[in-house]
C-alpha cells in the first residue's frame, strides 16, 4: 500500500518523530460545489526551477516518491500538461479506474502510448481543436477552459502533476485548492521553469497545514484560503 514505506518527520502542526506519508496527506478534501477539490503536487529546487534536464526526477528522493504516490492513490482522476507527459513518459495509472486527463491545444500527442491504447488516457481540449481518436473533454474556444472542463469531470480529488504552463493556468484561474509542494535541499542553477512559469502577476493566499521532513527535503502542504 502507498504511502507506508517510507517514514517522515512532521515539523508542523505537532511534531513527531516519524509518520508516515499516508498519515500525513490522507486529510479531508470537500469537494466545491462547482467542481472537483484540485490538488497541485510539485517539487522544486532551492532556487526555485521545478525541472532538471526538462525532467523532475534529478530534484526528488525516495520519500519525495512516496508523497506522489499516495497523493495518486488518494485522487480519483489525475491531471497533467502534456508537455509534461512527453517528457515524464507517463503511462496508465496504477489505481484501478483512475484515469489521466492530458490538457493540450492540439491534441498533438501519441496516440499510439500505453496511456491511451489502454483507455485510461483522454484530453481535455478547446472545442476548435482537431478531432482525436480517444475520448476528450471540450471547455473554451481557442484555448481550454480549465474550470468549465473540470466540472465536466465525474470525480471528489483531482491531482494535478503540471508542467508550469498548466500550474501557470490553474493558479491564473484560481482553481489550486492544495498545494503539496516539495523543496528540494538542492541549488540547480540554470533558467529552469519556476512553478507557475508564465503566469500573469498575481497573488494568491495559501494557508500552511503541514511541513514534514526527511533528508534535508521540506515537504509543505498548504490551502486555499477561504472567504
Amino acid at each position: 500500500m502507498y504511502g507506508i514505506l517510507v517514514p517522515m518527520r512532521r515539523l508542523y502542526p505537532h511534531p513527531t518523530g516519524t509518520i508516515s506519508v499516508l498519515e500525513a496527506y490522507a486529510a479531508s478534501r470537500p469537494r466545491p460545489i462547482e467542481r472537483p477539490w484540485l490538488g497541485l503536487c510539485m517539487v522544486g529546487s532551492l532556487d526555485g526551477t521545478t525541472v532538471v534536464d526538462n525532467a523532475s526526477r534529478a530534484l526528488s528522493n525516495p520519500c519525495d516518491v512516496e508523497v506522489l504516490l499516495t497523493l495518486r492513490n488518494l485522487a480519483d482522476v489525475l491531471i497533467v500538461g502534456a508537455g509534461t507527459v512527453r517528457a515524464e513518459r507517463y503511462g496508465p495509472p496504477r489505481k484501478a479506474g483512475q484515469r489521466v486527463g492530458v490538457v493540450t491545444r492540439t491534441g498533438d500527442l501519441p496516440m499510439d502510448t500505453a496511456l491511451f491504447t489502454s483507455g485510461r488516457g483522454f484530453l481535455i481540449m478547446p472545442e476548435r481543436a482537431p478531432v482525436v481518436g480517444v475520448p476528450s473533454i471540450r471547455a473554451g474556444t481557442d484555448t481550454v477552459d480549465l474550470g468549465a472542463a473540470f466540472a465536466q469531470i465525474d470525480a471528489d480529488f483531482i491531482q494535478a502533476e503540471g508542467g508550469p504552463a498548466l500550474n501557470a493556468a490553474l493558479a491564473e484561474a484560481d482553481l489550486i485548492d492544495e498545494l503539496n509542494l516539495t523543496i528540494s535541499p538542492q541549488i540547480s542553477g540554470g533558467d529552469g521553469p519556476r512553478l507557475t512559469s508564465g503566469a500573469e502577476p498575481m497573488l494568491r493566499r495559501m494557508d500552511l497545514a503541514h511541513v514534514c521532513e526527511d533528508d534535508g527535503f521540506l515537504f509543505t502542504r498548504y490551502l486555499r484560503r477561504r472567504p
